[in-house]
């Protein structure tokens, strides 16, 4: 019977140590330094990380990427988005006033709309 519980709990730490490589922030690709024009740092410890992000109409952001956590929608504005890897694009019209749970994403953003957009992204860092 330990047999089977050391295979099983080895087999365990595998797949959370690959899946936790999966969830861990890509340097390259982290939103304050890509996308440095539109989010800045409002607030960090070590256990989130708060950014306000404005992008001017007609203005992308180019690719980057977040962890999961909750966005806030300071104002209503139309969006475009590609997420990654799968490279799904959408559109939608969001909504001021509401938050939202976001998984963590790598993806692209364009304003679509004629007024700026203005969101608070809260990333848990655990």
């Amino acid at each position: 019977m330990k047999k089977w519980i050391g295979c099983g709990a080895g087999l365990l730490a595998v797949v959370l140590l690959a899946g936790g490589g999966l969830l861990q922030a890509d340097e390259d690709l982290d939103s304050l330094k890509v996308c440095k024009d539109t989010q800045k740092l409002i607030f960090e410890n070590a256990f989130v990380r708060i950014i306000d992000d404005r992008i001017p109409p007609g203005v992308a952001e180019p690719k980057h990427q977040h962890r999961h956590g909750v966005t806030v929608w300071i104002n209503d504005y139309d969006a475009e988005q590609v997420v990654y890897p799968e490279g799904k694009k959408s559109t939608s019209h969001r909504v001021g006033g509401t938050a939202a749970w976001s998984e963590a994403v790598a993806h692209t953003v364009r304003n679509a709309g004629k007024t700026e957009s203005h969101t608070i992204r809260i990333e848990l860092k655990q």
